[in-house]
């Protein structure tokens, strides 16, 4: 049996692809052990401080707004599973190209390894909320697979004839029990977080409390009839989820604390238990993205229950001076809302339910903000634990210094749900429907085109409150056989009609008219 060292592995390996795969498994089997070990280490140690999750965030932190807007606009909601996708990808090809660059020009594929934990050293520490222990699972990962790294590019065999054989199984063994080490460390790790979840039984064990204040009752005529059209409430299951928390903040609701500081004369603090003790309000209210484009689908509403965010600030009594409210997520993502919006009588809340169930994690349990009227990336901070009395020259949120305007009031815009785009509908009688929206304002019209005929009224479904979208339909009834194009415009309740001049989600939210083309056959 030969070993070869790494002095002397590049002279005693042919440098042609059939010789790459047993360098570049070393690299991947360490890679993998030390990824392992890192997670295991981040569920003891650290749970906010997964290397795969740390980097991803320090993605989403450094990417630009136009990379950002094009990947949700591809893949929509499913952008974190693409990225985290992506990540583990290229650490992957990473990793085998550090298991050829050890074999041949050692330490260089140790050094790309360095490199890597550093890269996930930084950015777990670069976290607003970092600890010292966050530091553990990137040095974990960064050790543990230079160690196996070295360990197997040593024990690499040559491609002399059979006294090699023995070589390379047992080249194999050690490669398939150090993946199989950080396998099953990945395991233990998802295991002992699944385990440390306080949240998720403490949520199944809560049960909402009944609202002091109930909204009217929706009007039986506010959801039309027609089959395909968006529900006029939204499924918890079916809301639109877009935030930059690449793993669900799990807080156990014992825990969690609010506090109201910054420019105020009284200091605010509140827990779960005196929050759900409050006279607790029921409204419904459509949320929307910035990042929604035109005839795009990061939109819902739904039925909300909580405390009013204003009765908390008259709590806090905020001085003269302070004209925004710079919201801070459990994660360290930041919102700055107009006071304004918290104030004005809208039905600006703490919210702790959502259509009668308590706040899915992924939507903000145990606690989070719902304002209407406003883009969410300036106003509907989820898992939000401080509230800070401040001024727009003084802080901006987490969106801002990254290129989006600082106030974010939602646009007039409309969409058309039905028929789908491309469908073919008979020729005859067509049923053309969809929601438009105008938060905090309300919808009083809705136009359809054709072709390029006349804008045609449609007719609109009862309205909730001027906070939520309205259905809309119009019967074409005389479709006549061919290719067409239909697009819709809406009308606020302040007469402003709704422009057909296209602008892109960036800065402050997309502009134009949805359009659709149609094809009826005769």
């Amino acid at each position: 049996m030969v070993y070869v060292t790494p002095d002397t592995a590049a002279s005693a390996s042919p440098r042609h692809p059939r010789a790459l795969w047993r360098p570049a498994a070393a690299g991947l089997a360490a890679a993998l052990a030390g990824l392992g070990l890192a997670e295991l280490a981040a569920a003891w140690l650290a749970p906010g401080a997964s290397p795969v999750l740390t980097v991803g965030a320090l993605v989403i932190d450094i990417v630009p707004p136009v990379v950002k807007d094009f990947v949700i606009g591809l893949f929509g909601t499913a952008d974190k599973i693409v990225l985290i996708a992506t990540i583990v990808l290229v650490l992957l090809l990473v990793a085998a190209l550090a298991g050829i660059l050890e074999s041949r020009r050692p330490p260089f594929g140790r050094l790309l390894v360095v490199l890597i934990g550093a890269i996930a050293l930084f950015a777990a520490l670069s976290r607003s909320s970092a600890s010292t222990l966050d530091a553990v699972p990137a040095v974990v990962a960064m050790g543990v697979a230079a160690i196996a790294l070295t360990f197997l590019t040593t024990r690499l065999p040559t491609n002399a004839p059979a006294p090699a054989a023995q070589g390379r199984r047992r080249f194999l063994v050690y490669t398939g029990i150090t993946a199989g080490v950080g396998l099953l460390a990945l395991a233990g790790g998802q295991l002992s977080a699944a385990a440390t979840r306080a949240a998720d039984a403490a949520r199944a064990r809560f049960t909402l409390p009944a609202a002091s204040v109930r909204q009217a009752a929706i009007p039986a005529g506010a959801s039309l009839d027609v089959a395909g059209i968006t529900p006029l409430i939204t499924p918890n299951a079916d809301f639109y989820r877009i935030d930059t928390a690449l793993s669900v903040p799990r807080i156990d609701p014992s825990t969690w604390r609010l506090r109201i500081t910054g420019l105020v004369e009284n200091e605010v603090e509140i827990d779960f238990a005196e929050l759900l003790a409050l006279p607790l309000e029921e409204s419904t209210t459509t949320l929307a993205c910035v990042s929604n484009y035109v005839g795009g689908d990061l939109i819902g509403n739904a039925t909300w229950l909580g405390y009013p965010i204003r009765e908390l600030l008259a709590r806090a009594r905020p001085t003269s001076g302070a004209d925004m409210v710079l919201s801070t997520s459990q994660d360290g993502f930041t919102a700055g809302t107009p006071i304004e919006a918290l104030t004005d009588g809208r039905n600006a809340i703490l919210a702790v339910g959502m259509n009668g169930e308590p706040l899915p994690l992924e939507h903000g349990y145990p606690v989070r903000m719902v304002v209407p009227g406003l883009y969410g990336y300036v106003s509907a901070t989820k898992w939000v634990v401080e509230l800070k009395l401040t001024r727009f020259d003084r802080e901006q949120g987490y969106w801002t210094p990254r290129g989006w305007s600082e106030l974010g009031p939602v646009k007039l815009s409309s969409r058309i749900d039905v028929p789908r785009e491309g469908i073919a509908v008979p020729a005859g009688s067509v049923v053309i429907a969809g929601v438009a929206w105008s938060q905090h304002v309300g919808i009083s019209a809705v136009a359809v085109q054709i072709d390029d005929g006349p804008w045609r009224d449609a007719t609109l479904a009862d309205a909730i409150s001027v906070d939520t979208w309205r259905q809309w339909a119009y019967t074409w009834t005389d479709a006549s056989a061919g290719d067409h194009t239909v697009k819709v415009r809406a009308t606020d309740a302040a007469g402003l009609v709704q422009t057909s001049a296209t602008a892109d989600v960036a800065p402050n939210g997309a502009t134009g008219l949805h359009e659709i083309s149609m094809s009826v056959s005769g």
